[in-house]
This record gives structure tokens, C-alpha cells and sequence, in this order.
């Protein structure tokens, strides 16, 4: 799809200096624009890329001084870095800017979709399903009975959503997700054998939620798993049954969450985390990368190691881990 500089100047509220008929196709930096690309200069350390660029529209601030004249047209706004961010915003709405319902599908005749819907091919909608307007299905998702999904959600190829689970609004499911798979829920028998406890619960996400590819969210064994809003989730994640998550938390790959646990709000949780089960962390609580939380945390805490310790006391404690060996070598 073709823009050109006036239409994406009007987008983003700037001035046009240069040719507003340019026509552009493709994004790119700005030391490796080509003809039919858009770029943007915010960084005064890549000023020189702007008079070697084969871009035909760069975007710029207001007070970039050229020093000499440039062949790219130029749209002035007053912050290009933001502006290039809602400029990749609007180039992702027009790719997804799918509609229409594509075969072989199944859809259940008990099922309710709004305006605007896009399921691709291969997609399984179950029973007494509701999806909300300008959702997008993709490819082999299966969606299970009595899922409710919100308005402009993104379900991406071969997401998995079990039964009774609710998504909200503006939500963006990434490949290979799973939501509402069995918690890890067992009880040991007298002979050492293992009786499954059967998990009837479901998963709730609420608005602006992120999940990444390959992330599993375990349904509850009674009530709800809860993702709050606005939470971001990375890639290959598990969430294990009755967890709640606080809006606004990120956590990153590789952690896991045993169940029962609750986590606070607006908390940062690096990667490679574990998180034992039936504990509670505060809000704006960060756990650095590879920790190991074994017990509550309050608000504001920062923890790292394994069993977490408060970050401080573990940096001055690392200090002491290095000179062990030579510490040794002395004593002996």
C-alpha cells in the first residue's frame, strides 16, 4: 500500500517541506533508506544520514537546522521519535486491517460475532461463543465453548483457548498461546500413584492485556486465574492455576508463577524468574533476572538471587561470592 507525505503528514500533525505527492511503501532507518521508504531522524549522532539518504520521506524534528540542502522530503514535527512511533502504530492497523470469514471454518451456530470480523481458515469456533467487533482470528485457532472476547482483540495463528475463559478489549494473543489448559492440580495416593483433581475454573484477561508467543495460562481449580489490565507478558511464560496478576505488570521469558499466587500491580519480574506458589507480592515490586522468590514481598521491594534477597544486601554480598575462592586459598 502507497502513502503520501501530506497523508502521512496530516496523520501525524506535521509540515511537509519537499514534494507532498512522494509516495512511500516501506519503512526503514535512516542510513539505509531507499527510494520508496519513510524514516525518521531523532538521534543528533545520525544528523550526517540525512544528506546521504536514498528515503524519499525522512521524518524530522522542528528545530533540525540542515546545513546544506537534502533530497528526501521532510515532514516537521515537534518530536520524530514519538512520531515515527505512531506512524509504525498506524502502518501495523493497516496490515491487520483484515475482514471476512475465509473456508473451511467452523463455526457453531450458537455463536455470536460483532462487525468487522476476520476468522481465517481453519479456525474452530465452539459453542455459545460471543466475539466482540473488529476481532481478528487468525489461522488454526481453536476458541472452546462459552469463550466471550472483547472488541478489536487479536488472536494470532494456532492460539488455543479452552472453555468458560473471558478476554477482553484490545487484548493481543500471540502465536501458540495456550489459555485454560489444566492447572497442575494432583493429590498423591496411599499406593504412591497420583489421582488428578479435576480443574473447573477458567482464565479471566482483562482489557489492553499482551500475552507472547508460546505462553501458557492455566485455567483455576475453583474461581479465576486472573491476568489484570494492562499487563504485558513475554514469551514462554507459565502462569500456573488461581494466579492473579496486577494491572499493568510485565514479566518477562522463561518465568513461571506456581499457583495460588498473587502479584501486585505495576510490578517488573525479569526473566527466568520462579515464583512459588501461595505467596503475595506488593505492588511495584522488581525481581531482577534468574531469581528464585520463595516468600511474600512487600511494595516497592527490589530482590534478586536465589532465594531472593533485597538487591542491595545481594550486590554487596556478590562482592564477597568472588573472592571466596582466593579467601580459601588464604585460610589454607
Amino acid at each position: 500500500m502507497k502513502v503520501t507525505a501530506q497523508q502521512i503528514a496530516d496523520v501525524l500533525e506535521g509540515k511537509v517541506e519537499g514534494n507532498p505527492k512522494v509516495e512511500v511503501s516501506s519503512l526503514s532507518k535512516v542510513e539505509e533508506g531507499k527510494e520508496g521508504s519513510i524514516s525518521f531522524l531523532s538521534n543528533p549522532k545520525y544528523t550526517n544520514y540525512i544528506y546521504t539518504t536514498q528515503a524519499s520521506i525522512v521524518i524530522v524534528n522542528d528545530s533540525l537546522v540542515l546545513e546544506k540542502p537534502v533530497e528526501s522530503t521532510l515532514i516537521r514535527v515537534a518530536d520524530a521519535y514519538k512520531a515515527f512511533t505512531k506512524l509504525l502504530e498506524f502502518y501495523d492497523k493497516l496490515r491487520s486491517m483484515k475482514s471476512g470469514i475465509e473456508q473451511p471454518v467452523f463455526v457453531s451456530e450458537s455463536s455470536q460475532y460483532g462487525e468487522n470480523v476476520y476468522i481465517g481458515a481453519f479456525a474452530y469456533i465452539g459453542e455459545n461463543v460471543k466475539i466482540g467487533n473488529n476481532v481478528k482470528i487468525y489461522p488454526h485457532v481453536h476458541i472452546g465453548d462459552n469463550v466471550e472476547i472483547g472488541d478489536d482483540t487479536v488472536l494470532n495463528a494456532g492460539v488455543k483457548v479452552y472453555y468458560d475463559c473471558k478476554i477482553g478489549k484490545n487484548c493481543i494473543i500471540h502465536a501458540g498461546v495456550v489459555i485454560g489448559s489444566d492447572g497442575f492440580g494432583f493429590a498423591p495416593n496411599a499406593d504412591g500413584s497420583y489421582q488428578k483433581v479435576p480443574q473447573i475454573g477458567n482464565v479471566i484477561i482483562e482489557d489492553d492485556v499482551e500475552i507472547g508467543s508460546c505462553t501458557t495460562i492455566d485455567r483455576a481449580t475453583l474461581g479465576s486465574t486472573i491476568i489484570r489490565q494492562g499487563v504485558k507478558l513475554d514469551n514462554q511464560i507459565q502462569i500456573a492455576h488461581n494466579v492473579e496478576v496486577g494491572e499493568h505488570t510485565v514479566i518477562a521469558s522463561q518465568s513461571g508463577i506456581a499457583g495460588s499466587t498473587k502479584i501486585g500491580k505495576h510490578c517488573v519480574i525479569g526473566g527466568q524468574v520462579g515464583i512459588v506458589g501461595h505467596i503475595t507480592i506488593g505492588n511495584y515490586v522488581k525481581i531482577q533476572a534468574q531469581s528464585g522468590v520463595t516468600k511474600s514481598l512487600k511494595d516497592n521491594e527490589i530482590v534478586q538471587g536465589s532465594p531472593a534477597m533485597n538487591f542491595n544486601d545481594y550486590s554487596k554480598s556478590y562482592v564477597c561470592f568472588k573472592q571466596l575462592p582466593q579467601l580459601v586459598k588464604k585460610i589454607k
